[in-house]
């Protein structure tokens, strides 16, 4: 009996230690990142598409961890223990992580690890997980790009997920964002009503993935009533982008337009006031796009100060390079417009090959500020680059500042004068040579600021000034040779109307189609649009 009772308590033992150790195996089995953590280490990329769902459906952060390093190629297998491991490059070894624990396994050699692989499909999956992940995150601007991304795949079981979500958000842009990824989704119902109230929710909406959804629907619908909605909803869609490509080609019209002011405007002054064909324009402005750069050079560590401060650098290095011009060379040759052409010519190749002595024959980049990096998006179809932006601000600052200086000051009296009548103003006492000296000065100044201006838009080279130096001409001409307003308007609207006709013309006949209307131009209205007024110019 003894001896039975013995055998009968071992065996209650063992079936205990057994049901324990069932038990343990089973919670084991049921913790979602160690099963997917089995699964991902197949060599199947369907057990590894398992993983994923698994780890977006059921795990909680280091699940997210995981998946970050499975996209970015930094989840392997240790050979030795096949534990799970992230690891980065450290050199010539490995800073090794548990990718279940994080546990932090020190450094390793490549060789004893074995790299995780995934594929193109894998990818967009682990993309949309994380993207499903963030949608619960507590930055609004985390939680729209996440929603965003689900736009660009919009799926049926993705407009599930967000519908409870969407009662809890409270950010109108993420809302917003949710009910086209719902409506999305909804396009794919079998029930004609709730396709219906999708298309409603999505009219007047821009965003290519809604065009894309209605459109497909419309090829594979039936229902006459959901057709013709459909054909409702894209033509009212269509109306409104061709208003934002019609805006945003005024932006870039402008935008260029103001690069023209900037760069005719010093033209506009001293060929008004002081009759010189000055070819050396273009490389005043190159003068103050180089400035800037050695400013930078100067200042590596603050690059938004810098640009401010290249601003009056420039103004003043290119206005005493211009006064230089008109005091050594220029004032020799009043009245003799070909040689005043000839020589501004040559004074523009010596200052083109100074240059290159200098700074080398290769193109500079100048930085562009945080401040004017990136753009303005005002929905899907529309965004304004900073840049463009603040540089039309900078091109009408510059005019109103030249136009009180003009206007308002003792300066700005002597050279309308001048302009107007040479020899009254000399009999009246103004010193007509000083203000041909400060006019060019001021000319060339400004010349140096559009420099500033052109820095931020493209390289910095010695050629930098040839490719608006005709186009200065253009402007002057146009506009009426001295007229700040008209240099202003004809600047604008030669920008303008080159970026209306660039895309079915192309930006070269754009530019010989510019060229051949001023022409015509000229021909009926010989002082273009706003002719000087005065005795000289009559005469």
């Amino acid at each position: 009996m003894t001896l039975i009772r013995i055998f009968q308590w071992l065996l209650l033992v063992s079936l205990c230690t057994a049901a324990t150790l069932v038990n343990a195996a089973a919670v084991a089995s049921d913790d979602p990142l160690n099963s997917a953590a089995a699964l991902l280490k197949s060599s199947s990329f369907k057990d590894k598409s398992k993983a994923v769902d698994l780890l977006s459906a059921h795990a909680g952060e280091q699940a997210g961890v995981v998946l970050e390093a499975f996209l970015d190629n930094r989840l392997y297998t240790a050979k030795a223990d096949k534990r799970l491991v992230i690891a980065d490059s450290r050199g010539e070894a490995y800073a090794v992580t548990d990718a279940l624990t994080n546990e932090d396994l020190g450094r390793t050699a490549k060789n004893s690890l074995k790299i995780i692989t995934l594929n193109n499909s894998l990818r967009r999956q682990i993309r949309e997980a994380l993207a499903l992940s963030d949608l619960r995150h507590p930055d609004a601007d985390r939680r729209l790009a996440a929603v965003n991304q689900l736009l660009d795949r919009p799926a049926a079981e993705h407009a599930k997920l967000l519908q409870p979500l969407l009662e809890q958000e409270r950010d109108a842009r993420v809302r917003d964002a949710m009910q086209i990824v719902t409506a999305l989704g909804a396009l794919t119902s079998d029930d004609v009503r709730q396709r219906l109230s999708a298309i409603e929710t999505l009219e007047g909406n821009v965003h290519p993935a809604v065009r894309n959804g209605l459109a497909k629907l419309q090829r594979n619908a039936q229902d006459p009533e959901v057709l013709k909605k459909i054909g409702k909803v894209l033509e009212s869609i269509e109306s409104k982008l061709q208003i934002y490509r019609f805006i945003e080609n005024m932006f870039f019209g402008l935008s260029l337009g103001s690069v023209l002011v900037l760069a005719a405007i010093g033209l506009a002054i001293t060929f008004g006031v002081m009759g010189v064909i000055n070819m050396a324009h273009g490389e005043l402005i190159m003068i103050g796009a180089y400035t800037t750069y050695v400013i930078q050079l100067l200042l590596p560590d603050n690059i938004g100060a810098s640009v401010l401060i290249a601003v009056p650098a420039a103004f003043v290095v290119s206005g005493l390079v211009g006064i230089a011009i008109e005091r050594g060379v220029i004032r020799f040759l009043y009245g003799r417009s070909l040689e005043t052409l000839l020589a501004t010519f040559g004074i523009s190749l010596i200052l083109q090959q100074t240059v290159r002595s200098i700074f080398s024959p290769l193109n500079r980049s100048v930085e562009t500020p945080a401040w004017m990096s990136g753009s303005w998006e005002i929905n899907s179809a529309l965004s304004l680059t900073l840049n463009r932006l603040y540089i039309i601000v900078f091109a009408l600052l510059v005019f109103a500042a030249l136009y009180l200086v003009l206007k308002k000051t003792s300066l700005g009296l002597q050279v309308r004068a001048v302009s107007q009548n040479r020899a009254m103003a000399r009999a009246m006492g103004v010193r007509s040579e000083w203000v041909d000296a400060m006019t060019f000065g001021l000319g060339s100044g400004i010349a140096g600021v559009a420099g500033v201006a052109l820095s931020q838009l493209t390289n910095v080279g010695p050629n930098l000034g040839q490719s608006y130096i005709i186009d200065s001409f253009m402007v002057v001409v146009f506009g009426g040779v001295g007229n700040l307003w008209g240099t202003l308007v004809s600047g604008m609207t030669l920008g303008v109307a080159n970026k209306f006709m660039e895309p079915w013309s192309g930006a070269v006949l754009a530019k010989i189609l510019v060229l051949v209307f001023i022409i015509l131009f000229i021909q009926k209205r010989p002082r273009g649009l706003f002719p000087q007024k005065g005795r000289a110019a009559e005469g």
